[in-house]
């Protein structure tokens, strides 16, 4: 008798386990979910770690390049919480600067790009080789904020843009330390394996900037660089006001064909190297795709550089009919009405009391708990959830499980859906397929874990048993 019920357990498991699987739609390599949260290549969100790794007056360029770069993502609608921008920022303050908290671009100084939204991170001498390593990594001391971390996951395509001085695998850090080729490479590797990107484009604009990426070695990156071995990075012209170089020759040249772009550009990474040219540029640039899974024809630049938006379009036929989004079988008469006034169309069937429960009139039945018709689609969602709460109490009285229709559950997100699950399960008796399930997370990964531990406990008993 013991044996069967241990094997009654081990099949449910087992189907539990690959049920939910199946209902979130996402594998480790990322997969597209029921919400379509997640592209073909499992790419949800875009991250940039933007570096002027130099310092003082004179090298006014770096700074500018950074801070070019830096408006350039923001226009393409790279929110600036996904921004991390280093810099030693001593220029637009520096008693040199004509422009006073200005920094420009461009001789004509048409655009102010330090201005009065530029937020950065790591400024100053917080600007070092460590704090680089470390936000790469994720490796932070516990009282870094998460203003100052890259909270990149499997599903962040990553943007790294490198600036300053450098030579034959190096590249130096505020003119008093060096990271290293091999520096790169192993930070880059420790992100693939913590699962901190899906696609990567390494960007450096440098003396010999090919070589600080030629020691890469992990999967799904592009990289290019301003300058081959043994060649010098040149800047593009000087403003003789300010007295200085203003932009780097490679970086003048990229953002150029960067402003014509647009958020919903399909131009893509081929596209971008076209643009290449070793006069305009006074140097030979280098790329590298051999890392890559994809080839640059294939990949859009705003796959890295710009915003990733969902967008949902309903049309009129998606308006859904008065149905059952929350059920419950009891003994109480429960009617939820509109947000709008009682006169509304779909209230006309409800009491005439608005809000006001009907349970004193004793009848039984299957009640209609929020009907849906007519609302908006950004109160659907909230609807949902609302009549869901306001029906929780009910459910508790009268012992009754929750349930929700296959048509209104399209309409919550997976996180939504799953968080009312999560809470739902406090309220009312679990499943067995509950109890194993209730550790799910959202890579599924805790299901694993549960279900190979629930298996090995069955089979371990299962043997006892026979002896």
């Amino acid at each position: 008798m013991l044996s069967t019920w241990l094997w009654f357990i081990l099949i449910l498991n087992t189907l539990n386990v690959y049920c939910i699987s199946q209902q979130h739609g996402q594998s480790r390599e990322g997969s597209i979910n029921a919400d379509g949260d997640r592209t073909k290549d499992g790419h949800t969100n875009n991250w940039a770690v933007l570096v002027s790794s130099s310092r003082y007056w004179f090298n006014y360029r770096h700074m500018a390049n950074t801070l070019a770069m830096y408006r350039t993502l923001k226009r393409l609608g790279m929110p600036d919480s996904n921004i991390i921008l280093m810099l030693a920022d001593d220029v637009a303050c520096n008693p040199r600067n004509p422009f006073p908290a200005a920094v420009y671009g461009n001789s004509g100084r048409q655009v102010d790009l330090y201005g009065d939204a530029v937020q950065v991170d790591y400024r100053g001498y917080e600007v070092t080789v460590e704090s680089f390593l470390r936000l790469l990594t994720g490796r932070h001391e516990p009282h870094v904020p998460a203003s100052k971390r890259l909270l990149s996951d499997a599903s962040s395509n990553v943007f790294i843009y490198m600036t300053g001085h450098g030579g034959d695998e190096f590249l130096k850090f505020q003119d008093n330390e060096e990271i290293s080729a091999y520096d790169v490479a192993d930070a880059i590797e420790q992100m693939w394996e913590k699962r901190r990107y899906n696609k990567l484009l390494f960007v450096i604009d440098t003396c010999q900037a090919t070589t600080m990426y030629s020691k890469l070695y992990s999967p799904h990156i592009i990289s290019t660089g301003s300058s081959q071995l043994g060649e010098s990075s040149y800047s593009h012209h000087n403003d003789y006001d300010i007295g200085v170089s203003v932009i780097d020759s490679f970086t003048h040249e990229v953002l150029l064909y960067l402003e014509t772009l647009g958020k919903t550009s399909n131009s893509t990474m081929e596209d971008f190297f076209n643009i290449y040219d070793p006069i305009k540029m006074k140097s030979h640039p280098g790329i590298s795709t051999s890392l890559s899974s994809v080839q640059p024809d294939q990949i859009r630049i705003t796959d890295f550089l710009g915003a990733v938006a969902r967008i949902e379009i309903m049309s009129s036929s998606s308006i859904l009919p008065p149905s059952t989004l929350l059920s419950h079988s009891s003994s109480c008469k429960f009617n939820t009405s509109s947000r709008n006034s009682n006169t509304s169309p779909r209230n006309s069937d409800t009491s005439s009391d608005s809000g006001t429960s009907s349970r004193n009139s004793g009848t039984t039945s299957n009640h209609r708990i929020i009907p849906s018709a007519g609302i908006s689609d950004d109160q659907d969602k909230t609807t949902i959830v609302a009549g869901w709460e306001k029906s929780r109490k009910v459910r508790q009285r009268t012992k009754s499980r929750f349930s929700i229709n296959p048509s209104d559950r399209s309409i919550l997100s997976n996180e939504t859906y799953s968080g009312i699950r999560m809470r739902e399960k406090g309220d009312s008796p679990l499943l067995m397929m509950d109890l194993i399930g209730i550790g799910l997370d959202k890579r599924g990964m805790m299901v694993d874990w549960i279900g190979i531990g629930v298996l090995i406990l069955t089979l371990a008993a299962l043997t006892l048993g026979k002896r």
